[in-house]
This record gives structure tokens, C-alpha cells and sequence, in this order.
């Protein structure tokens, strides 16, 4: 009788604790550069962070800390990720140069034609050639923004000369080489301090997607916009990355991992490209009405911009044969995944 009493109260008591262990709440530390009112918080990171607390019954919760509240810089958020710092990021891997060199074929002039797709076709890329670049962490999506395009003070830019000797800001290491081809001088400046920058003439200009600019109000310090023909893919691309650092997402029960990895992945990353396809029109708007100048580039007249293009990336090839990799393989499938999923 003792004995069956001590297996009830065992029985019991495991029965408890695996109750309490269920109904544990996990507050996940979610961390980015962006100000709180930016498109990637309100449009991604806050329906995101609704939709895993919904389907865990608030087991599941985020606490957002925007504009690097926890601490750092923008460059040291993908390790802040990979240390425990922060439990997810959304960063730029091209923030750290040279460290992800593979995913960079995303970040080449005149590949993507719509942030959603090639979003999608990003995510496949990463699966096929880029998992052991990001083993540090557990990526939950990839994406790309809407096309950059050029914006300046010092001049409107009608052809690639325009661009020689005008300090620029470009945010990755594929943009500075661009840029420095097309005769710019390419000058770092972190994100946060582009409006002091233009305002105290440290730069005379950037490549930038129309959602940042007035996110950053750089369309009231900015003059001159130049873009590519229509019928053109991007000038360029910036690829982003939002990921969760392993060990949290491993000490994760088995079904809140499932509801991660149901709302993660290639679905995600599209949806991510989406918003920023559809952040253009309203975007672009507040520099037409601010006054500024804006330009487009011929169609029968983008041969020069596309040489430059076909350069930087035949440089990228190169790098990558250097690394032992096939590089026109891996440029090859980036552009076909793009072309798979396109929706131009």
C-alpha cells in the first residue's frame, strides 16, 4: 500500500511538472537597428511576434528593443545573435564585410525585379550553398528590400560620369565596390548618422530603397533621385537576415519549436520582400512632395550601368573560385531562382 501511495505521488508530481513546464511562458529578446516606427517592426516584427503568441496561447511572447537598445552596433548584432545577447535579430549580414561572402550574390547590381520574389529565391540560395555560412546562428528568414536607387545634393545623375568624385554611402561591401567602378567615392557611415552626415556634408549622397528614406527623413536633406529604367532589374539589393540564436531556440519545448519553424522559412522571407514592395508608392511620394528632382535612366541608355554590373560580378565569380567554390555556378542558380520566382 506504502509503495502504491509513493508511485501515485510520483506519478503526481511528474504529471505537475510537466504541466507547469507547458504552460511556461518564454519572452524571446528580439533586437534591431531600425527606429520602432519603421517597416520592419511595425509591418514584420510586431505581426510576427503576434501571430507565434497567438498559436502558443502567449507561451511564446517577444520583447522588441529597437534602434540597438540592447546595446552595440549594428555590425556586432549578427554575433549578439550567435552569443545570447539578443534571442533574434534582424540584421544585415553585409554589415560585417567579408564574413558572408556566399550570400552575396544577392547583393550584386541588376539581379533582383521584385523584393518578394527575389526574397523567396534568396532563402533556396541560402539552403543550397550558404547553410555553414550561417551556422552560428538559426536563421529564420532571409530578404531583400525593393530596388535601391541613387540619391545626391551635388548633382542629377543622368549617366555613370555624374558619379565621379561624389562621396556616397552605400551599406555593404558589394554597393562600395559598385560605386567606386562608377567613379563615386564610397565613404561608411552607419545608418543612425546619414541625416548629420548629409547635413554636415560629410556625404554628398547614398544608395538607398525609397522606404528607408523617409524613415530616416533623408528626403528632406536630399535633392536630386535617380533611378533605373523600369525595365530593368535593381540597380541594387541589400539582403537581411532575421535570426534566432541556437541555444534558445534548441532549450525551446518540441511544439514551440514547431510553431518557429511553421512560421519561418521561405513563406516568411517572401512576406517580408512583400512589404517592402509595397512600401514604394507612399515612400517615394513624401520626396515628390518635398519638392525634390527626380530622374530615369533610358532604357536604351542603361548598357553603360549594366557593363558595371557584369564587372562587380565577375569579380564576385573570381572570389569565389578563389574559395574553391564554383562561383558562375552559384551566380548562375542565384539568377535562375530570381527569374523562378519573379514576378516581372
Amino acid at each position: 500500500m506504502f509503495k502504491k501511495t509513493l508511485v501515485a505521488l510520483a506519478c503526481a508530481t511528474a504529471t505537475l511538472a510537466s504541466g507547469a513546464a507547458h504552460a511556461e511562458k518564454h519572452v524571446l529578446k528580439v533586437a534591431h537597428f531600425w527606429p520602432a516606427g519603421a517597416l520592419s517592426q511595425q509591418k514584420v516584427l510586431e505581426p510576427w511576434c503576434a501571430k507565434i503568441a497567438e498559436q502558443s496561447n502567449n507561451r511564446l511572447e517577444c520583447q522588441i528593443y529597437p534602434a540597438m537598445q540592447l546595446g552595440g552596433t549594428p555590425p556586432q548584432l549578427i554575433q549578439q545573435a550567435a552569443d545570447g545577447v539578443a534571442d533574434i535579430v534582424w540584421t544585415l549580414p553585409g554589415y560585417t564585410a567579408g564574413r558572408f561572402p556566399i550570400i552575396e550574390a544577392f547583393e550584386l547590381p541588376f539581379m533582383a525585379r521584385d523584393a518578394e520574389g527575389a526574397s523567396r529565391a534568396l532563402w533556396e540560395y541560402y539552403e543550397t550553398y550558404a547553410q555553414d555560412e550561417f551556422a552560428s546562428v538559426k536563421p529564420l528568414a532571409f530578404n531583400v528590400h525593393d530596388a535601391g536607387h541613387i540619391h545626391n545634393n551635388r548633382r542629377e545623375v543622368k549617366k555613370i560620369s555624374d558619379l565621379r568624385g561624389v562621396k556616397m554611402r552605400a551599406p555593404t561591401r558589394q554597393t562600395n565596390i559598385m560605386l567606386a567602378k562608377m567613379g563615386a567615392t564610397p565613404v561608411s557611415v552607419p545608418l543612425p548618422q546619414m541625416a548629420d552626415a548629409l547635413s554636415k556634408g560629410v556625404v554628398s549622397g547614398y544608395v538607398l530603397p525609397w522606404e528607408v528614406v523617409p524613415t530616416m527623413r533623408l528626403h528632406e536633406l536630399t535633392k536630386f533621385h535617380t533611378e533605373m529604367s523600369p525595365e530593368s532589374p535593381s540597380l541594387y539589393t541589400t539582403l537581411f537576415t532575421i535570426a534566432m540564436n541556437k541555444a534558445r531556440y534548441e532549450g525551446l519545448p518540441a511544439d514551440l519549436q514547431k510553431i518557429i519553424d511553421d512560421n519561418t522559412g521561405a513563406d516568411f522571407s517572401a512576406h517580408i520582400g512583400k512589404q517592402w514592395d509595397e512600401s514604394v508608392e507612399s515612400a517615394r511620394k513624401q520626396a515628390v512632395d518635398h519638392g525634390n528632382t527626380f530622374y530615369t535612366i533610358p532604357a536604351d541608355q542603361m548598357d553603360e550601368w549594366l557593363e558595371v554590373g557584369d564587372r562587380v560580378a565577375a569579380d564576385w565569380v573570381k572570389d569565389m573560385d578563389r574559395k574553391g567554390l564554383n562561383g558562375q555556378e552559384m551566380l548562375d542558380t542565384a539568377k535562375a531562382l530570381i527569374a523562378k520566382h519573379s514576378k516581372q
